[in-house]
């Protein structure tokens, strides 16, 4: 069996709120970690989102 190009992440706060979204990746074109910047609500405001394992 063929490994899967994308895997499932979680993007996590870096406002530590532990509001966390999940989007998909494609391992073969993005090696790097993945950052972006989107709205926590529990947080109010727009903040940077760092990549992590799912459990």
């Amino acid at each position: 069996m063929a490994k899967a190009t994308t895997i499932k992440i979680k993007l996590l706060s870096t406002a530590d709120t532990g509001y966390f979204y999940t989007a998909k990746k494609n391992t073969r074109t993005m090696t790097d970690k993945l950052t972006k910047r989107k709205y926590d609500p529990v947080a109010k405001k727009h903040v940077e989102f760092k990549e992590a394992k799912i459990k």
